[in-house]
């Protein structure tokens, strides 16, 4: 089952501290662009990731083609991707040794997310951490 209990999330909040962000745009109207500046303006370590804008940079950070292309540990992935295109990315995510994934609001594959979780990997599925963030009042991160 994905995560869904309020106190379960605030404790994968908490306890992440570098997010790959799959699907990343260049473009300031997308989603994915403010959500990225969200997470770094509260204290995480966005490494972006989108092939099609791989080499550039987003907010400061390198973008890299794939999720294995990283080369440091990785706590959650947040997946900007079409459901049906999501599990491809939990495999990476699983394949890369990410602890968490989390699939966008709107972004829901129940096949993805039982592979994640039979891997020991948590997972949450429609939801947003620029929204549940301030929702659940979570103090910015601070470097360990």
């Amino acid at each position: 089952m994905p995560l869904e209990q309020p106190q379960d999330i605030i404790d994968l909040l908490q306890e992440t501290r570098t997010i790959a962000l799959v699907g990343i745009s260049d473009r300031p109207n997308r989603p994915s662009y403010g959500v990225m500046k969200f997470l770094q303006n509260h204290g995480y370590r966005v490494l972006p990731v989108n092939p099609q804008i791989a080499g550039e940079h987003v907010h400061g950070e390198f973008v890299w083609a794939r999720l294995a292309d990283i080369g440091v540990p990785i706590d959650m992935v947040d997946i900007f991707r079409r459901s049906e295109a999501a599990g491809e990315t939990v495999d990476e995510s699983i394949a890369a040794g990410a602890k968490a994934v989390w699939m966008q609001l709107g972004v829901i594959n129940d096949a993805a997310a039982a592979r994640a979780e039979a891997a020991g990997v948590k997972v949450v599925m429609d939801r947003c951490p620029a929204i549940d963030i301030p929702r659940f009042n979570i103090p910015p991160v601070r470097a360990d």
